[in-house]
């Protein structure tokens, strides 16, 4: 890898690392995607997250993917500030639009989401649309790859009588180690 790649990585790493928190997903924690999948088939995992209504939440998820679709699961509790439990359940879509080429130097993929926030207060629900644009590199002498990405997201709420329209802008790092770990 060139050296003004390794440079460029670093700076999405950091900048990464400094944004801010947003509201950008189905279940209204900032957690984005990448433009593809880091699984051949079947994905579970989990995540802890610091959204704005909360003072934490945590989220187990599941993905499937065939060809350039993949679909995915997402529940899980945030912990809201008021002191009562909110219940978090989402649904995401992604498909691939855009592979690189000498006219566009990114692969980018269109993310659609539905889900919603439950607990004592008014229910909300989210429609998140955006896509993610990345590229993937890999690490010379290695099987270590890195997909730097940004991910712009719309994201219409509504319920509990507070319709809105919110902007997400998610950066981020995906590393796989090898195949194997992916």
């Amino acid at each position: 890898m060139r050296r003004s790649s390794c440079g460029g990585i670093l700076a999405f790493a950091l900048l990464a690392g400094v944004a801010g928190t947003s509201s950008a997903q189905e279940t209204f924690t900032p957690v984005f995607s990448a433009p593809y999948r880091a699984f051949q088939n079947h994905e579970f995992g989990a995540s802890i997250s610091d959204p704005e209504f909360a003072s934490f939440a945590l989220e187990g998820f599941y993905r499937y993917g065939r060809g350039s679709n993949d679909f995915g699961l997402r529940a899980g509790f945030a912990d809201a500030e008021i002191g009562d439990a909110i219940i978090l359940v989402g649904g995401n879509f992604r498909t691939q639009v855009l592979r690189y080429s000498e006219s566009f130097p990114l692969d980018g993929a269109l993310t659609l989401g539905l889900g919603g926030a439950f607990g004592e207060g008014d229910d909300i629900f989210a429609i998140p649309v955006g896509i993610s644009l990345g590229r993937r590199f890999d690490l010379e002498g290695s099987n270590t790859t890195f997909v730097p990405f940004v991910h712009p997201v719309i994201v219409p709420t509504f319920g509990g009588g507070d319709d809105d329209v919110n902007f997400a802008l998610g950066l981020g790092v995906n590393v796989n180690f090898s195949e194997r770990w992916a």
